[in-house]
């Protein structure tokens, strides 16, 4: 599977203050019909990402080498963070009736619905022996955003019926149908193709305000058990760090 990077141009979001303070009239006389001001005031606006986590902090939710196995190693390059500050989440989200398909053969396949948050980590794991991959990635949101991602992942997939894989020239196949038993609410895509010694997995999972979306390709059923195995790990590990 080809990896599909992750760029992110990140802001510093803090929390604005404006300060409304009353003048005071000095002694002169008010204008008729003019209110006098009796008290000053201060305005502060809700932060937007207030007790959401940042890059930095989803990091320890996402799975450590150690629950891998043998022969599984990171691939350095597939690395990345948002760290300690916030960027600025997508306004434009991607047409849904006529996605990029292609994305659903990368790691970072959640882009195909455009949507960003204002956080994330991720990282990818490949097998030495097998070649088989996994990749992990965690995306949160804010406000109600998050249900909505996964609303917009099933109708990307619903017109991606099939994707071309550039590497052996062919068509493969891609189905999706939700899954229970994980997080809030779970997503399963699989695709398939008679080229490949195996298909992939992917399995998005909505806890609270954060999305995570593993891949796998690892195991004779198309990654579908390594890759269930994998979301639920992170999902449980991501408890209330979504939400800071």
């Amino acid at each position: 599977m080809r990896l599909v990077p992750r760029t992110a141009a990140l802001l510093a979001v803090a929390p604005l203050s404006l300060a409304l303070t009353a003048c005071s009239s000095g002694g002169s006389s008010t204008p008729a019909g003019a209110v006098k001001p009796t008290s000053s005031a201060s305005v502060t606006p809700k932060d937007p990402n207030m007790g959401l986590a940042t890059g930095a902090q989803l990091k320890a939710a996402l799975a450590p080498t150690s629950f891998f196995g043998a022969g599984y190693a990171v691939d350095e390059s597939g690395v990345r963070d948002s760290g300690p500050m916030y960027q600025e989440p997508s306004s434009a989200p991607a047409s849904l009736a006529k996605p990029d398909c292609t994305k659903l053969g990368g790691t970072s396949w959640i882009a195909i619905t455009g949507d960003t948050g204002v956080s994330f980590a991720q990282n990818d794991y490949a097998n030495k022996n097998t070649s088989a991959e996994m990749a992990q990635e965690i995306d949160v949101f804010r406000g109600t955003t998050a249900p909505t991602v996964l609303t917009h992942l099933k109708k990307a997939v619903a017109a991606c019926p099939t994707l071309k894989d550039e590497d052996t020239k062919t068509t493969a196949k891609v189905k999706g149908a939700t899954t229970s038993g994980i997080g809030d609410e779970a997503y399963t895509i699989t695709v398939t193709d008679p080229a490949w010694q195996n298909g992939s997995t992917l399995i998005a999972v909505r806890r609270g305000t954060a999305v995570v979306t593993v891949l796998s390709t690892a195991g004779h059923d198309n990654g579908a058990a390594s890759a269930k195995k994998l979301a639920a790990h992170v999902a449980a590990a991501l408890g209330t760090k979504a939400k800071g």
